[in-house]
């Protein structure tokens, strides 16, 4: 068989059918299994908008329809929460710390000044060994300086602690800054605080946010350089620059498909994702690496493919109609293992030595698009999947809405009844006795009403009937099991500004230690988020630069990955008042000198939310700037004539102990001048002239 005749049996059909046939197997499992949390997230999600779903039914006296929608302050809020507590420091809560006890790199380093003596000529660090040493155009010292984490050998430094005084360095935490501090610029450019505010909020409402990456990306930006025209006049041209950059992304629970045996990331032996893209998202996909664009361009050919699940005509508010119909594109991401029996016949080459080979396979319909090796060393899945509140036996986590379903329940059905038996209590019922009225007579009621009765009947014809209002029982349990919403997400309404609390939050010290209560519980989503998000997070950027940035690869050493959310969550006001109270008691002459003044002046700028590298100098610069301030005091102390009987005519000095700008004339002792005495006190020179006082009242 020639290869047309393969390209009309469908390409990669006749070579790949057991992959795909294999991967639509996997998916029919996982998406079977999955049900149940789908059934979870409807439910969540409905509570979230206010809407009752098909399963509510209704009795036909029941008029009030109304939904109280605490599920969804209590959902915001608790989003509210975590973006402060990560993102309100202005800097992603990610550091880069070496370990205790660093390997490959040394701890510390110190210049030595035996090596300083007998170098009698500078050696060049540039170039190598036997090529004269010379420094190439435009180099200078600061490329040196660059890495000095790794080239501190080079100027003069040895490895050890110094124990004579001389300078010395930290390589490996100068290395672990080095590499922070290219983390967070790659996290700003990737947009990464955006993308994780979806995580976070699905996080929230769903009980479990998904990121998927870092990938390789390209990102193209403009430079304007000084150039000339035909004519030679000076223009500015346009020079556009491509750079290499990791790139996240957040994915949906709703598209996500993992192993149904697993109960977390680490155990799956696949997962699948579910794309949906249009015509033009989906001809993109042929300009990718890696992808067959044969393959792309058939399955255009063959039009959408893309199948409606249950689940979304509920998330589009479509419950009555029948079949949503979407014009696009059903894409299927596989990452996971397949055996090598599987991969030869699909003509994969790959490296992997064991029994099975870990692969990236997309698959639209019954066509491969992409079939490569898992690029990532080491391997793994690239997915985070972060739980609100872990379920140890499942997959998904456990969501906000899910943990007070049942007070919504409670509070909407008290609600209801509470404005339905006011509908009837702020009302009058008519009784009325038609035999003793005149027949024909219209039983309409307004103010001004004639109701003409019969002659010779006795007694009342109309008597109104008052109904007994009970809407202050309802709302005394609509306030009840409000309260136990509080307790069932660990949210107190105090805390997202619900006013009428009363008892102990009156005084500011009872609203301190009520809220630093409430915290607790949201320090166990903030301790998930560290462990299953942002730590391996910062482990997979690291390994990504390590293989694919060519220009990370000088920053090595013994590096730890720490996330800082958890230690981001102590109040600010609480943290400078603790950190003011530390100053206090070192500012003790004999604790001084074990104290790092720097880092504390610098940690209190920090919970005032100021930039310490803008107002605050590291001790290098600190002693510059004493030194210089010294001098400009001594030039203003330095300003009397040289001559004359007083020490400052004769020194041009000030005594010492006295101010020249002191008009008390005390010569700046600690004794007064007093005052001078009066007639009648005691030291007054003169003669007492002034009659006693008894002669005086005389």
């Amino acid at each position: 068989m020639d290869e047309e005749n393969k390209k009309d049996n469908g390409g990669y059909e006749a070579e790949g059918n057991s992959l795909v046939g294999l991967i639509r197997e996997r998916f029919q499992q996982a998406e079977t299994s999955k049900i149940y949390d789908e059934k979870r997230w409807l439910k969540a999600y409905r509570n979230y908008r206010g809407l009752y779903g098909p399963e509510t039914a209704f009795r036909e006296n029941e008029k009030s329809r109304v939904f109280v929608k605490v599920t969804k302050t209590k959902v915001l809020a608790s989003f509210g929460q975590i973006i402060e507590v990560l993102f309100s420091q202005g800097k992603f809560p990610l550091g880069v710390s070496p370990t205790s006890v660093p390997e490959d790199i040394a701890d510390k380093a110190h210049l030595d000044p035996q090596q300083a003596q007998q170098e009698q000529e500078p050696v060049s660090p540039y170039g190598f060994n036997g090529d004269g040493g010379e420094i190439p155009p435009g180099a200078t010292v600061n490329d040196l300086m660059k890495n000095l984490n790794q080239e501190y050998p080079n100027v003069g430094f040895k490895e050890g602690p110094s124990y004579t005084g001389s300078p010395q360095i930290e390589p490996a935490r100068l290395a672990a800054e080095a590499m922070q501090k290219i983390l967070h610029d790659q996290l700003e450019e990737s947009k990464a605080i955006t993308i994780l505010r979806h995580v976070f909020f699905e996080m929230t409402l769903l009980g479990t946010g998904i990121l998927k990456g870092p990938f390789t990306d390209l990102k193209e930006y403009n430079s304007f350089d000084t150039g000339e025209d035909d004519n030679g006049n000076l223009i500015n041209v346009n020079i556009k620059k491509v750079k290499t950059i990791p790139s996240i992304e957040a994915v949906s629970c709703w598209d996500f498909y993992p192993d149904p045996n697993a109960t977390n990331i680490d155990d799956c032996d696949y997962v699948i994702q579910r794309h949906s893209y249009n015509k033009q998202q989906f001809q993109d996909l042929a300009e990718k690496p890696m992808f067959d664009s044969d393959a792309v361009m058939e399955c255009l050919e063959m039009g959408p493919n893309y199948q409606t699940r249950g689940f979304e005509s509920s998330l589009y508010d479509r419950e009555n109609i029948q079949t949503i119909y979407k014009n696009r594109f059903e894409v299927l991401e596989y990452w996971g293992i397949i055996d090598k029996k599987t991969a030869d016949e699909c003509g994969l080459t790959y490296e992997s030595t064991g029994d099975v080979v870990a692969v990236n396979v997309w698959i639209c319909g019954n066509k491969v698009l992409r079939m490569v090796e898992n690029p990532f060393t080491p391997s793994r899945i690239p997915y985070l999947v972060c739980p609100y509140e872990l379920n140890p036996y499942q997959f998904f986590g456990v969501g906000i809405p899910e943990n007070m379903e049942d007070s919504q329940m409670v509070m909407n059905g008290h609600a209801r009844m509470a404005i339905d038996n006011l509908a009837l209590a702020g009302n009058l019922v008519f009784d009325v006795d038609e035999t003793m009225l005149v027949p024909g007579q219209d039983m309409k009621v307004f103010p001004g009403k004639v109701f003409r009765r019969q002659s010779g009947q006795t007694g009342q014809a109309v008597h109104g009937v008052k109904f007994p209002n009970t809407a202050y029982e309802n709302l005394q349990m609509f306030d009840k099991f409000r309260q136990l919403a509080d307790e069932a997400t660990g949210i107190p309404s105090y805390s997202h500004g619900a006013t009428g609390v009363q008892s102990t939050t009156r005084t500011a010290a009872g609203m301190s230690m009520l809220m630093g209560a409430a915290a607790l519980s949201i320090k166990t989503v903030i301790k998930n988020i560290d462990d299953y998000l942002l730590k391996p997070l910062g482990q997979s950027l690291f390994y990504w630069n390590m293989q694919f940035n060519d220009e990370a690869p000088h920053i090595k050493g013994d590096l730890e990955i720490k996330a800082q959310g958890t230690s981001s969550l102590m109040q600010k006001e609480v943290r400078s008042q603790r950190l003011m109270t530390f100053m206090q008691t070192a500012s003790n002459p004999a604790l001084a000198p074990f104290v790092k003044w720097h880092t504390c002046l610098r940690e209190i700028a920090k919970s005032l939310d100021i930039d310490p590298e803008q107002l605050i100098n590291d001790p290098e610069k600190a002693a510059i700037y004493a030194q210089i301030m010294g001098m400009a005091n001594g030039t203003q102390n330095n300003t009397a004539p040289a001559g004359g009987q007083s020490q400052m005519e004769s020194t041009g000095e000030v005594p010492t102990g006295a101010s020249p700008t002191d008009p008390s004339g005390a010569g700046g002792g600690n004794i007064g001048t007093g005052n001078v005495p009066m007639p009648g006190e005691a030291g007054f020179s003169a003669a007492n002239t002034q009659p006693p006082r008894s002669e005086q009242t005389q």
